[in-house]
This record gives C-alpha cells, structure tokens and sequence, in this order.
C-alpha cells in the first residue's frame, strides 16, 4: 500500500475479517508467543544499568570539558531506550501481574525518563483503539506539524509557514520535542480535574529533575551546563521521534464515522520497518508495528516470529501488509507531511481542490 495523503478509509470502504484475527489469535497464542520473557527484560535491563554508570562515569571524568556534550548526547540515548521500556511495561510485555507492570511502567517513565505515565497511558490507549482516525487518534491532532489537511489550512501567522515546509522540517522539529513531553506531561500532572497516581507522579518526576539537574547545575560552568541539557533533550526528542514517525505517518487516514473491524484498521494503517535485529534494538520493538498493534501484549522477542505469522496470514487474506526500510519510511513521511502541508498554502494550490476544479 503506498503512502497516498487522500486515501480514506469510509464507512463500508473494507471488508470485515473479526473471523480472520480470531483464527490468527489461536495460532500465536498456541505457538506460545504471547509467553512472557523475563530473562530478556532482565538483560536489558542490565545492559541499560551498565550504560547508565559508564556514562555518569565519563560525566565526572570530563570534568569542565566540551567533551561532556558526548555524554549528554548518550543520556538522550539511554533516556530513549528507557522510554522503550516504559512502553512495554505500559502495554503488560514484561511481568505477569498486570499491577506490577503499571508500576514498574510508572517508576521507567516519571522517575527515570521524566514523563508522566498518568498522560501518556491516556493518549496511547486511544491511539492503538483508533490508529489514524481522525477525531480518535491523538497522535495525528494538530500541534505544530498537522498531519491532515483539514488542519493544515487552519494554519496562520508562523505555525502556517511552518506547515507549508513542515516535511523538510519535521526532523529538525523533533530536536525540541524532548522539551514538548515533559511540558505535556507537567501540564498535565497539574491540571484540574482528576489525574491518576498525581501526587506519585509529581513526587517522582521532581526527584528526577533534581537528580539530574543539581548534578549538571552544581558541577558544570553555566553555559556549559544548559549546553548540557540542550544536546540531551535535543538527542531525546529526535530519538524518539525518530522511532515512532515510521509507525503510521503516511498510511491511509480513517474517517470518522468508518466502521472497520479490528484486524483491518490495526493492518491497514501501520508500517512494519525492516532490519532485523539491529532495527529492533534501535526502536525497541516498534518496527514491528503491525504486530505489536494486533497483540499490543507480546514481548519484543516473540515480534519477528510473529512477524512470519501475520504477514502469511494477510497473504492468504490479500489484506496488504506494509513494510519498508528506515530510510524509506522517513522519506515517506516527509513526502507525506509536504504534501499535507500544501493546504497550508494559497488554497488553489491545494491538490483536493486542484482535483474539483478539473474534475
């Protein structure tokens, strides 16, 4: 399926397959898949704990050096691979207790990354029930960057410069979205009404930021220090953007009032990202996106298995199953994201009306 701006999916657009993702739920759950991998996560685990005590060892070894915006740059690094944790712990991949999880997904992603859990688990829920639904999906509403055109032309002032180049700037966008999630997340944490587990949170998130902060403050000249933080959130915020754009941006986009089974829209509008092995360590598992949306509970080594399972079960459907490589996926994305953006511009030169005029 190629990565068409105006494909929609309708309300009777796809057939129904509730039958096919039951039958494709029994082969995983007989081949053992859905099994949990405790000893992988403890490895990682480990590894991500050794990386952290290299790095804070090479923070007081550089001393007053420029040296130390390596370091910063692989607290980025680490933070992200955490957050990939986070994620799985969020989604039930790592303990058997569904509480232990929570907690455990809690203590990653405030106490150690800096984001509230309490924000995130919210946004993400309603993302994997509607992928790129318009309305449903938080993660294709607008913010700086609009991802359908409906919102594009809504653009004005800076934001409507910014959207009509906003594929050549996405990349460079992603430097400040370190700085957007724990923004988010503060936001959040105190806003009115009732939030979950906010005063652990908040407790949580300032015990980091201090940890982090009086150490770099404390030990670093002061242009030196917020160079510190820039390059980190900067490296932070492109990282993770980097491992989630390939997801869904440029699959089709769901109408509102699309009334799709559960198999076609988690299908239909995910991108799997090849690689292998070395593509699963560098976004955590998310390269297998379509697996991971049809069994968000499968932990990161049982995704490629599963990946053979899926990809011959929608052969037989002849349910397209979408995968390229990074760098196609982002070139899609900003192909994509261009293309979305012309309706940010003189309204003639939108395409969606270029196509009225002429039809």
């Amino acid at each position: 399926m190629g990565p068409v701006r105006h494909t929609r999916a309708a309300t009777g657009t796809f057939p129904h397959f509730a039958e096919a993702y039951t039958r494709l739920s029994q082969v995983v759950k007989e081949t053992g898949l859905l099994r949990r991998t405790r000893w992988f996560y403890a490895m990682v685990g480990g590894i991500l704990a050794v990386a952290f005590g290299g790095a804070i060892t090479g923070f007081i070894l550089f001393g007053a050096s420029w040296y130390q915006l390596l370091i910063a740059a692989a607290f980025g690094i680490l933070f992200t691979q955490v957050a990939f944790l986070a994620h799985e712990a969020g989604h039930k991949q790592i303990l058997a207790s569904g509480k232990g999880n929570e907690r455990l997904a809690r203590i990653l992603a405030v106490g150690v990354v800096g984001i509230s859990y309490s924000w995130w688990t919210s946004k993400h829920t309603r993302h994997h029930g509607n992928p790129n639904r318009i309305g449903k999906d938080p993660d294709i509403e607008m913010d700086t960057v609009s991802f359908i055109e409906e919102d594009a032309v809504k653009a004005r002032g800076a934001i409507k410069w910014i959207t009509k180049r906003q594929g050549w700037l996405f990349f460079p966008l992603l430097t400040l979205e370190g700085i957007n999630l724990h923004r988010l997340g503060f936001q959040h944490l105190f806003s009115r009404g009732k939030v979950e587990k906010r005063w652990t949170e908040l407790g949580l998130v300032f015990l980091r930021f201090g940890v982090v902060l009086v150490p770099v403050f404390l030990f670093l000249p002061l242009g030196m220090a917020f160079a510190f933080m820039g390059v980190m959130l900067a490296v932070f915020g492109l990282y993770m953007g980097a491992s989630f754009a390939p997801n869904h941006k440029g699959m089709p986009i769901v109408e509102a009032d699309a009334k799709l089974d559960f198999f076609t829209k988690q299908v239909r509008t995910s991108r799997n990202v090849s690689g292998g092995w070395w593509a699963t360590i560098f976004m955590g598992g998310l390269n297998y996106q379509i697996e991971h949306h049809l069994f968000p509970s499968m932990a990161r080594p049982h995704l490629a298995k599963a990946r053979e399972i899926v990809r011959e079960h929608c052969a037989t459907l002849n349910v397209p199953y979408t995968e390229t490589t990074v760098l196609q996926s982002y070139a899609i994305v900003i192909r994509y994201l261009n293309e979305v953006g012309l309706a940010a511009g003189d309204p003639f030169d939108c395409p969606e009306v270029q196509r009225f005029r002429t039809a």
